[in-house]
């Protein structure tokens, strides 16, 4: 079956070995002085190990793999002990995998393993998946006006973008995740005013390689001077920031990129050039 999964750039790995904790799994092992991929069958394909690699050697693709299985999976990592067994249904709920989250449960009840599991339910540390109720906060507003908006383009999703479009020649490109637009209350003026506009989702769109792709040949069929890229505090959406430098990687031309991160709350709370 074609599923996506992790590949490992052997010629990237310094097999530093960071990426083995974070792969609860026991998907990763270090042979002959680099990290390998020991079998499809417990490999997620969630990308837990990519942001623990210094040297970005793991990424996510889509190929012909067998089928991920939790129960063989969970039967390895019973051996490790139970901090194992939290950290690996941690990230199974963090990522909200409900399916393979039962499955595993069901395995330690079939072993009479029991796991304390109220400090995985109870506050997941991702930022994405924590749910927020502000609703009771008083939120600064002014009174309604009419917000012209600052589109200047169609379409804007990077799937749909054609690289050769005239809205990219010697544009400066924003490149903003899907969220922060709903998130920053003044996103027309401060971000997207006289810029052409990229959106994608690192965490739940596919086909990353294309996006990276894209990005390169907008940059260089389009001339591009500058690159804005905004993204949201939650850690899935750095992803996002590694597609444009990977993409500008792959280029002919030297673009300058800045960042922007914007709070849960609607604030920024970084702004640099990378």
């Amino acid at each position: 079956m074609k599923r996506k999964i992790i590949e490992i750039d052997e010629e990237k790995c310094n097999g530093c070995g960071l990426c083995i904790p974070n792969c609860p799994e026991g998907a990763i092992q270090i042979i002959d002085g680099k990290a390998r991929l020991i079998s499809d069958l417990f490999c997620d394909g969630l990308g837990a190990c990519i942001g623990s690699c210094p040297v970005d050697a793991i990424k996510i693709i889509e190929r012909e793999a067998e089928p991920y299985d939790e129960k063989k999976t969970m039967e390895n990592i019973i051996k490790k002990g139970p901090n194992t067994i939290k950290a690996h249904l941690k990230h199974l709920y963090e990522h909200g995998e409900a399916e393979y989250l039962k499955q595993a449960l069901e395995v330690l009840k079939e072993n009479n393993i029991e796991i304390d599991l109220s400090e995985i339910f109870e506050t997941p540390c991702c930022p994405g998946m924590k749910i927020v109720d502000r609703r009771e906060e008083e939120i600064e507003s002014s009174e309604k006006t009419e917000i012209k908006s600052q589109l200047r383009q169609w379409p804007i999703q990077l799937h749909l973008t054609n690289p050769h479009a005239p809205y990219f020649k010697k544009a400066d490109l924003l490149v903003a995740a899907d969220c922060t637009a709903y998130s920053y209350g003044n996103f027309h003026f401060d971000f997207l005013k006289g810029k052409s506009l990229i959106i994608a989702c690192p965490k739940l769109d596919q086909g990353i390689d294309r996006y990276i792709e894209k990005i390169s040949q907008i940059i260089d069929e389009g001339e591009i001077n500058t690159i804005t890229v905004v993204i949201m505090e939650v850690p899935c959406c750095m992803g996002l920031v590694k597609i444009v430098e990977e993409g500008a990687k792959k280029s002919k031309r030297k673009v300058p990129i800045k960042r922007v991160i914007i709070s849960i709350k609607g604030k920024i709370i970084e702004e640099s050039w990378l």
